[in-house]
C-alpha cells in the first residue's frame, strides 16, 4: 500500500507545477497573468454551478475530473494560446506525451483513468466532453470581458475567428454559448 501511495504523492507534488504555468488571461482587475492551477479551480466551480445548462444528462462528477486533469498536460508543454493551436501541428502529440508522463507516476489504474479521461476531453466526442469543453471556453470570455476586452483586444480576435474556434461550445451547452456570444459582442462593440 505504502508504494501507491508513494506514487500519489509524486503526482499531487508534480501538480504544485500548475501554479507556475502562466496562461495569457488575467484575472479580472489584476495586472498578471492567470495559473493553470487556477484557470483548473475556477473552471471546475464554474462547471458545478452551470452543470443545469448542459444540453444532454452528464455525470458531473466526470466532467468535474475532467476539467481539473486536462491542463496538466501544461507542465511540459505550456499554455497554448487557444487561437493559436493550429500553428502547431504537433501539439496533440506533444501534449500525449505529457500526458503520459504526468498521469504515468499514478498507480496503473489512476493513470488509464486519468489518460482515458484526458482523450475524452479531447475528443469532444461525449456529453461530459462536450459541456467540459464549452465550460473551458466560457472562462476566457468571463475574463477577457471583466478586463475591458483583455486578450481579444491584445490579439485583434474578431468575430469569424471566435465562432470558428468555440462554437463549438453549443454541443455541449447552448446556452452557455449564448453568454459566450452575448461576452463577446459586448468586447467586441466596445
Amino acid at each position: 500500500m505504502l508504494k501507491r501511495s508513494l506514487q500519489q504523492l509524486a503526482f499531487i507534488e508534480e501538480l504544485d507545477q500548475l501554479k507556475s504555468v502562466l496562461r495569457k488571461t488575467s484575472p479580472i482587475s489584476q495586472n498578471r497573468k492567470e495559473n493553470s492551477a487556477e484557470h483548473s479551480w475556477q473552471v471546475v466551480l464554474s462547471a458545478l454551478i452551470l452543470a443545469e445548462h448542459s444540453n444532454e444528462e452528464i455525470d458531473v462528477l466526470k466532467v468535474v475530473k475532467m476539467l481539473v486533469i486536462h491542463d496538466t498536460v501544461e507542465i511540459d508543454v505550456g499554455d497554448t494560446f487557444h487561437y493559436l493551436k493550429t500553428e502547431d501541428p504537433d501539439l496533440y502529440q506533444k501534449e500525449l506525451a505529457a500526458a503520459k508522463r504526468v498521469f504515468g507516476l499514478l498507480p496503473k489504474d489512476q493513470n488509464e483513468e486519468f489518460l482515458d479521461l484526458w482523450k475524452e476531453f479531447e475528443a469532444r466526442q461525449t456529453p461530459e466532453a462536450k459541456f467540459a469543453n464549452a465550460v473551458d471556453r466560457l472562462m476566457a470570455f468571463i475574463l477577457n470581458r471583466g478586463n475591458g476586452g483583455g486578450t481579444m483586444l491584445e490579439y485583434s480576435i474578431t468575430w469569424d475567428m471566435i465562432v470558428a474556434k468555440n462554437g463549438h461550445a453549443k454541443e455541449g451547452s447552448e446556452e452557455i454559448w449564448k453568454i459566450i456570444e452575448a461576452l463577446a459582442k459586448e468586447v467586441l462593440e466596445k
